[in-house]
């Protein structure tokens, strides 16, 4: 198997499913706020799926990075 890395701004991410659904509602500043987050947790990377169930799976956790409560609130706004 081959392994491919390259950087990337979050906001330059190609999402799909319900993560692009999340990232919909997210202003730029949003964004490179999360991507600190990230690059936080996963300092050595991660791969293209693992931030886009990220952004599916994990969007009360976002929203908390954010300072929401849940990501309900930011849709919302």
């Amino acid at each position: 198997m081959i392994t491919i890395i390259k950087e990337i701004n979050l906001q330059e991410f190609n999402t799909w499913s319900g993560a692009t659904d999340t990232v919909k509602h997210l202003t730029s500043e949003e964004l490179e706020t999360i991507e600190m987050n990230i690059i936080e947790i996963y300092p050595n990377g991660l791969t293209e799926t693992q931030l886009n169930d990220i952004l599916w799976f994990e969007s009360d956790m976002i929203a908390e990075w954010l300072g929401y409560n849940e990501f309900e609130e930011i849709i919302n706004r």
